[in-house]
């Protein structure tokens, strides 16, 4: 990806570096009178909607410099959603380096824990870029002076919707009621207006709208661009909108669009599972839906700093999840090395490659055919639908089965037999759903989620001898943003 513009948004609703000295920086979303372009073109526009991704990322020091204590140095999916589960730990080695993900691992953290600023600050600074590039394309007088290709301006426009729509959607999962910004704000008081959060049914009702909206503005293919296909394409908004009926238990939604995007005959299942995350691979195989697109060498940087923090010890697999896995699967090792202290779906690379590369490539999968057939599963397990449910959890345990081992060797016989195709069982079903997407998705940032959404996850997570308790099903909004909006910004229950 190309970016060709600085950011030039804060990135959360208040959010203020921690340095004395940069105490008075602008509130998120603001604008200032010098940043604004009177006059955009071409090029400003699509570089509003390019910078639009960025905080998908994970890039290094997108916001603020080493800023640790802050959240800010990476996007910290993997300490929210799988540090905090019981699939991930925050080293191989425990030690004290960043203890406030050691707070976030044992659910004993304050509303001050960078983590939670973090999260909001990418997920606001990449609403805020949407919103930019959306006021720029739904103007019709800044649109008419424009010689811009309608193909490109429906796309960019489509592109944005669906980005602003995604990160909502992290942020309702993580926090609830939230502020929802939708145009640029070019004053102060502008962004003490906005600063209230609204419930979160009106999000869900936002994300679905933005959605919606970037549906028919996109062409029917596989690619939105062929020779840029990191970029949104019809099928990722259609599973987006598969994702948010699961979320809300809308369950006959979730068969039709995830049918809908079968329908489309762009995606199967990899014949080889490592084939989602190896680089060598990607845009290149079948079952990646929408990736961020990692590039090494650029300038600005775009490469994947996670790997560097996977060379400093960072991401290891609890014994929980090594023992979840059933003998002989592939997937196991294709996930995890534990000799070489390797998280190889995150390398991108099952030899190493990549570990230690501050601008690696590797991509960061956010959604793919696998994940999104198993919303099918249980959307037809919830419809009672057991035997449409289990042919699903079976085609994928089969594709599993068949893939070689990682040394190349097929896997043993009987490795991954079928469940049971007649079982009536619907709790019994559930638990193999439960267990089909731990290993299928280990370390792809779905773990915690999923245990919220099932409520299960005070059961498990205690279990798993972490301080998980009720208020957790929901992260505590950054005290800093409740102080700086003088309360109008209030806190979650519980913190």
């Amino acid at each position: 990806m190309k970016l060709l513009y600085k950011p030039i948004f804060l990135s959360a609703l208040f959010f203020m570096l921690s340095c004395e000295k940069e105490l008075y920086k602008d509130p998120i979303g603001l604008i200032t009178p010098d940043q604004i372009s009177s006059a955009p073109t071409v090029g400003t526009i699509t570089s509003s909607v390019d910078g639009s991704y960025q905080m998908l990322s994970n890039t290094l020091n997108l916001i603020g410099e080493w800023a640790w204590n802050q959240g800010t140095v990476i996007r910290p999916d993997f300490v929210l959603k799988d540090i905090a589960s019981d699939d991930a730990q925050k080293k191989w080695n425990p030690d004290g380096d960043q203890p406030w993900m050691d707070e976030v691992a044992g659910f004993r953290f304050t509303s001050n824990n960078g983590a939670f600023n973090g999260i909001w600050s990418f997920n606001y600074e990449g609403i805020a870029r949407a919103n930019q590039a959306i006021s720029y394309l739904t103007n019709t007088e800044v649109m008419a002076t424009l010689n811009m290709d309608e193909t490109l301006k429906n796309r960019s426009l489509a592109e944005a919707y669906f980005l602003r729509a995604f990160y909502y959607f992290d942020l309702v999962n993580n926090f609830g009621d939230v502020p929802v910004i939708l145009k640029p704000l070019e004053s102060f008081n502008e962004a003490y207006e906005v600063a209230k959060k609204v419930p979160a049914a009106q999000v869900w009702e936002q994300i679905n709208a933005d959605l919606a909206a970037a549906k028919p503005l996109l062409p029917n293919s596989k690619y939105s661009s062929d020779t840029e296909r990191w970029r949104v394409s019809k099928g990722a908004v259609i599973a987006l909108q598969a994702k948010s009926a699961l979320y809300n238990q809308k369950w006959a939604e979730v068969i039709s669009l995830v049918t809908e995007l079968q329908g489309m005959g762009f995606y199967n299942l990899n014949a080889n599972y490592f084939d989602n995350f190896r680089v060598a691979k990607e845009f290149a195989e079948n079952e990646v839906i929408f990736a961020y697109d990692h590039q090494t060498g650029r300038l600005p940087r775009n490469g994947n700093g996670l790997c560097a923090l996977l060379d400093w010890g960072f991401i290891a697999p609890t014994p929980s999840f090594l023992a979840a896995f059933e003998p002989s699967d592939p997937r196991l090792l294709y996930t995890v090395n534990v000799p070489a202290k390797n998280v190889n779906k995150l390398l991108g690379s099952t030899d190493g490659s990549n570990k230690g590369n501050d601008d690696a490539p590797t991509n960061k999968i956010y959604i793919r055919l696998a994940d999104v057939l198993l919303w099918k599963a249980e959307a037809y397990l919830e419809s009672n639908a057991f035997g449409e449910a289990i042919a699903i959890i079976n085609s994928v345990r089969q594709r599993a089965r068949t893939t070689p081992t990682i040394d190349g060797a097929p896997v043993p016989a009987g490795t991954l037999a079928d469940r049971n195709p007649t079982s009536a069982n619907k709790e019994e079903i559930k638990n193999w759903l439960i267990q089909e997407r731990r290993v299928e998705l280990g370390f792809e940032n779905q773990r915690f989620n999923d245990l919220k959404r099932w409520n299960h996850a005070k059961a498990v997570l205690t279990a798993a001898g972490k301080n998980f308790q009720d208020r957790n099903y929901l992260y505590p909004i950054p005290q800093g943003e409740v102080d700086k909006s003088g309360g109008t910004i209030t806190q979650n229950q519980g913190y």
